[in-house]
């Protein structure tokens, strides 16, 4: 399964686009300008899997780094800033890592 299967490549497009420079990243944002913010929590699931590249359950810092490129290969890694509020906003019980449940409730909070 892709990433494309369940967003549109328009879209995923364009928030590429809107967080190119260093530093821009917001998830919350890239959630809302891709359209994920609005598909199902089954489809926000199928995008943890693949997200979840090692297979482990979890989106762990390392991952983190790779995540624009997950959606479009050219993309840019986030910087180490961006991924450790990344991972912090979404972290809630603080174990350093995402569950599927954490990124879904930030998806689509």
């Amino acid at each position: 399964m892709s990433l494309s299967s369940i967003l549109s490549a328009d879209a995923i497009a364009s928030a590429i686009k809107d967080c190119q420079a260093p530093e821009s990243f917001c998830p919350k944002k890239f959630f809302q300008v891709c359209g994920l913010a609005k598909k199902s929590p089954q489809d926000v699931k199928k995008v943890f899997g693949i997200l979840d590249n090692d297979g482990s359950g979890y989106i762990e810092e390392e991952e983190l780094k790779f995540f624009l490129q997950r959606f479009s290969p050219a993309a840019r890694l986030l910087t180490e800033k961006e991924t450790k509020s990344f991972l912090s906003a979404a972290d809630d019980d603080n174990d350093g890592r995402i569950g599927v449940d954490e990124f879904q409730a930030m998806v689509l909070s």
